[in-house]
């Protein structure tokens, strides 16, 4: 077998190409392939971390889209930075979940392409899935909110998806299940937001 290794991470290209400091991860089954991996890409100003929970790179890298939808959406509605501190700490937690379900290790969430890629993607002007959210924050509906779009927003899919999967394995994701809502059902942001927040009171950590 061709041996394959996943990068992922906080890395708009734009930042990228400018050369500002930037760091990711490598993942791929065998450890050997993504130290090839680091050594290669590693440059003054673009830092690459090793790693072997490949699934657990990709589903960060996917799950963290439908959380930056949530964001935006909350941006959108006028809210401000304790609410969006508090959906993207629940919204890692939730994805957690979901992967470590699904035989990821529970640490990638807390590294470069769980966390890192999540505040980026869910806080940063240049992510598709956090200016679709404000529109949709707005009131805009998803159709006249995709309208002209000329580059694929993942988090509108994936959002499917993850509530899917979390249904097949049991995991409980409000969030994602809410952003499903708005997109799909047609749900107020509004409303996703009051109904996540009357939600049955829970210890912080649960599974």
């Amino acid at each position: 077998d061709t041996p394959i290794a996943v990068l992922s991470g906080p890395s708009f290209a734009r930042e990228v190409y400018a050369r500002q400091p930037t760091a990711v991860v490598a993942a791929a089954r065998d450890h050997a392939v993504a130290q090839r991996v680091q050594q290669v890409f590693s440059t003054g100003y673009f830092r690459v971390y090793s790693a072997t929970d490949v699934l657990g790179v990709e589903l960060a890298g996917a799950l963290k889209n439908v959380i930056a939808l949530a964001a935006g959406m909350l941006e959108g509605l006028g809210m401000g930075h304790n609410t969006r501190a508090a959906l993207i700490t629940r919204g890692l937690a939730e994805i957690t979940r979901l992967g470590v379900a699904l035989g990821a290790e529970p640490a990638t969430f807390a590294g470069l392409a769980g966390m890192g890629d999540l505040i980026l993607t869910a806080t940063g002007p240049q992510s598709r899935n956090h200016q679709l959210g404000i529109e949709l924050g707005e009131g805009k509906p998803l159709e006249q909110a995709l309208a002209g779009r000329a580059a694929v927003v993942e988090g509108v899919n994936t959002a499917r998806s993850a509530v899917a999967l979390a249904v097949r394995h049991a995991v409980e994701l409000p969030i994602a299940r809410e952003v499903a809502a708005v997109l799909f059902d047609r749900k107020a942001p509004a409303q996703a937001v009051a109904d996540l927040m009357e939600r049955e009171l829970k210890p912080e950590h649960w599974r």
